[in-house]
């Protein structure tokens, strides 16, 4: 199933609520800052996996873009622990 770029938001909505649930802990900027990294990363993670050809139904495209979230997530929490210390 193609995605168009609504469709990755709203996936990336719920990567973001499993990114957050993934890796509880206190986040720069709290919970909407990673809604909208999860966001973020649903549209990264489904642009990367439509230019490698993954699909196959809503729970891939979920994996998919809740995989680019943490990704997100992770840069995300280094990079903002630096600018505090």
């Amino acid at each position: 199933m193609e995605y168009g770029i609504i469709g990755w938001i709203v996936v990336g909505l719920i990567a973001g609520i499993l990114a957050k649930w993934i890796m509880p802990g206190d986040d720069p900027g709290g919970i909407i800052v990673t809604i909208l990294i999860g966001i973020a990363g649903g549209l990264l993670g489904g642009f990367v996996a439509s230019k490698m050809g993954i699909g196959g139904g809503n729970i891939v495209n979920i994996l998919v873009a809740t995989a680019g979230a943490i990704l997100l997530l992770i840069i995300y929490r280094v990079v903002g622990r630096r600018r505090v210390s």
